[in-house]
């Protein structure tokens, strides 16, 4: 899920950005200091959204920049379990599919991806055998948040399914809400009097 966060920290505006305009250079090194930055608490930063109150600088003998207490707020991606999310099927392997969902992409094991038994083919392709349902690259797809791993902050592991109703492709979700596929009319068979019978 996305939010807006609230956050109050010392920016360090180094000499050569003296002659900026004090916003924009806290903004620019907010940004450098922040983007790309993953925590537990956070979750993935994804930009700085606005500038709120600047304090009194301070110079620290040695340094030669200054310093701000500011607060400002980021723009953030923080994945929650049981969250449905949509996204993009980036890649499919013979273990699963990778998913596109915001700023990180999740997996999903091939036994989570079509409530079927599902084979793999090489050209990328993941198919159902009952359900002839197919998974392919660039798919858009709706998934359910299992699992999130911080083992490695730096990477964080998304787990996903897609084996429950309203869930899977963008188009079996319509399926699904409407009882199956679409079928063709069957023409009615009349039993009325007065029918010829061949």
């Amino acid at each position: 899920m996305f939010y807006k966060v609230n956050v109050k920290d010392y920016i360090r505006i180094p000499p050569q950005k003296f002659g900026l305009d004090l916003k924009q250079a806290m903004f620019e090194e907010i940004k450098a200091k922040y983007s790309g930055y993953i925590s537990k608490e956070l979750g993935m930063i994804i930009d700085v959204s606005e500038i709120g109150d600047i304090g009194e600088g301070i110079i620290i003998p040695g340094d030669g920049a200054s310093y701000y207490q500011s607060e400002f707020k980021l723009l953030t991606y923080e994945p929650e379990l049981q969250e449905v999310v949509k996204g993009k099927i980036r890649d499919i392997a013979d273990f699963g599919a990778f998913i596109t969902i915001g700023p990180i992409d999740g997996m999903i094991h091939i036994s989570q991806t079509i409530n079927d038994f599902v084979s793999f083919s090489k050209d990328k392709n993941l198919q159902g055998k009952d359900t002839k349902r197919s998974l392919r690259v660039n798919d858009k797809c709706r998934a359910r948040i299992i699992q999130i791993s911080y083992k490695d902050v730096a990477n964080p592991k998304i787990g996903l399914t897609m084996r429950q109703a309203g869930l899977g492709r963008e188009d079996w979700v319509g399926e699904d809400l409407s009882g199956g596929p679409a079928k063709k009319p069957v023409a009615a068979k009349s039993n009325e009097k007065g029918a010829k019978k061949k």
